[in-house]
């Protein structure tokens, strides 16, 4: 009986030990797969952490122009250049222009920019900014009228009649539009005779006018009381208006531009004839020192 006891000891303890090994084995596979069950929600919230950061750079990456491919590249070429417009990316991700605000205002403000126009700026700031002259929307001076007086200048002597007088230099004016100072003769008739040839005579300034193909001359003789002449020459005129009105408006416009620093007073004195001498070597006109068709064109007046 004691034996067989101690054969059934000597059997049941390889038992408890192979079923306590097998426990122990399995408890260890549940641990293993309980630490992997927990890892995977760990990595699966990193893998949603790390996406939502992709989102996030992808997001500074569109609003950020550093991001755009080539862009610094582009950077390095803008400092090179002196801060020229920088680049910003639109929504699409592509590469646009930017262009800066005081830039176009300077660019608008000085008139847009056209072709010539540093060389007009150059000649502005030559002049000390000469103002610009009034215009109207297709770019020509507007006509003014001027309140003027109707008697002779006294600080203005009057020409006298030359019946040989020529215009000086006008053999060299090349030209049609020069040839009513080419072909200048000063006549002296009475008024009859005056009022046969021409429709229109007007008193201007203590003188007497007669217009004739788009000129105003002095009409010599119509009444010794009333021949004062500052010019002895032909006026050209310009949008139907009289002579002291023509002459009012180009004193105008060359005071705009700096040529005139006298009096708007409708005369073809000294001053007057020398600033449009001035203007006319510095536009490479004629020298005429008179208020001819191309010089009111280079103005803008005609």
């Amino acid at each position: 009986m004691r034996l067989f006891f101690v054969l059934l000891c000597c059997l049941a303890i390889p038992l408890v030990a192979q079923a306590a090994d097998q426990n122990n084995k399995n408890n260890k596979k549940q641990t293993t797969q309980g630490q992997q069950q927990q890892k995977k929600p760990q990595q699966q919230q990193t893998t949603g952490t790390q996406s939502t950061h992709h989102s996030t750079n992808t997001a500074s990456q569109l609003s950020n122009p550093s991001h755009v491919k080539g862009q610094g590249q582009h950077r390095g070429l803008t400092a090179q250049n002196n801060n020229l417009p920088a680049v910003q990316s639109n929504t699409k991700g592509t590469v646009g222009t930017k262009h800066h605000g005081v830039n176009t205002a300077s660019q608008l403000s000085n008139s847009p920019q056209s072709k010539g126009q540093g060389q007009h700026r150059g000649l502005n700031a030559q002049n000390n900014n000469l103002p610009a002259m009034q215009s109207n929307t297709n770019g020509k001076v507007e006509t003014k009228h001027f309140n003027l007086s109707n008697s002779p200048n006294p600080r203005i002597a009057s020409a006298k009649f030359n019946q040989n007088y020529r215009i000086q230099g006008s053999q060299n004016w090349q030209g049609q539009r020069y040839g009513a100072f080419q072909n200048y003769r000063g006549q002296w008739h009475n008024q009859g005779w005056w009022h046969n040839h021409y429709d229109r005579i007007v008193l201007i300034n203590g003188g007497w006018y007669f217009w004739n193909a788009r000129y105003w001359y002095p009409a010599w003789g119509y009444d010794s009381a009333a021949a004062y002449y500052p010019y002895n020459g032909p006026i050209y005129a310009y949008n139907n208006l009289p002579p002291d009105q023509v002459i009012a408006n180009v004193q105008s416009t060359l005071q705009a531009q700096g040529y005139y620093q006298g009096e708007v007073d409708g005369t073809l004195g000294p001053i007057t004839r020398a600033a449009l001498a001035n203007y006319q070597r510095d536009h490479s006109l004629y020298t005429t020192e008179a208020i001819d068709e191309p010089t009111l064109e280079s103005l803008g007046m005609s």
